[in-house]
């Protein structure tokens, strides 16, 4: 199917295409419940700062439990660009995450996922769990999930069976492949970064490469770029050309 990009910067428009067994929370409810929006928000930097331990830890963990009943499933992925990719989806379905009590939780980097596990997984609030990994770092998040007590070998179906999916190589090259080279530099030219990525691919070390892995460079140049076209690139996305890892953990929650 052809890859739908429009110039000037602005997505495709969808429908809100419901999602079979899909439970939608309702915003407007008081905070503390389901369907309210501001909770999930309030147990991101509270969970986030209770794993990590140090001054605060004890504070931070008391606001977590307390905000613990309006969270339905925590989904553990590794960054910033991560989180932003599933929420521009899950938009682009007509779902609202945080209004459906879904919390979606950014490590700070893999290795971080056993503390994580040990705050939210069974020992510590017992919330449902879900997530998004690398496949360099599926090994990392089994033995962690296993730890737990979250089986997830062969014989259990692997991560998958618990919600937890793998990107092959990463997202961003999950896009990439998703939305094609050319349909992705359409899109930095609708961000308006065509001289910025001219100026990149020019250099030395990168002039031999394959463009897939000059994009896949470039959206990792600047703090907080992965993050800008992981919405961007999902919000010019067609709907039937996925990648798989994020549509099956978007509709696991």
């Amino acid at each position: 199917m052809e890859t739908r990009v429009r110039t000037g910067g602005r997505p495709c428009q969808d429908g809100a295409a419901d999602v079979p067994g899909r439970r939608r929370g309702r915003a407007g409810t008081a905070p503390g419940k389901r369907g309210s929006v501001d909770g999930p928000r309030r147990f991101r930097p509270a969970l986030a700062a209770w794993a990590a331990g140090g001054a605060g830890a004890d504070e931070a963990a008391a606001v977590a439990r307390e905000l613990a009943g309006g969270v339905r499933t925590v989904v553990l992925v590794e960054g910033d660009s991560d989180q932003a990719a599933l929420e521009a989806l899950a938009a682009r379905r007509g779902r609202d995450l945080d209004a459906e009590g879904v919390a979606v939780v950014p490590l700070g980097g893999a290795t971080n996922i056993g503390r994580f596990l040990d705050v939210c997984g069974p020992s510590g609030l017992g919330l449902p769990l879900a997530g998004l990994c690398d496949i360099g770092e599926e090994r990392h998040f089994r033995r962690h999930l296993e730890r737990v007590g979250l089986a997830s070998g062969p014989a259990h179906g692997g991560p998958e069976a618990l919600g937890f999916h793998v990107c092959d190589a990463d997202l961003e090259d999950e896009l990439i492949r998703a939305l094609g080279a050319e349909g992705v530099i359409q899109v930095i030219e609708a961000q308006g970064e065509s001289r910025p990525f001219r100026t990149f691919r020019n250099q030395p070390a990168q002039r031999e490469r394959p463009v897939e892995h000059q994009l896949r460079r470039f959206m990792g140049t600047h703090s907080g770029r992965k993050a800008l076209y992981a919405r961007a690139l999902v919000a010019h996305l067609d709907l039937a050309r996925v990648p798989r890892p994020l549509e099956r953990l978007l509709a696991h929650v």
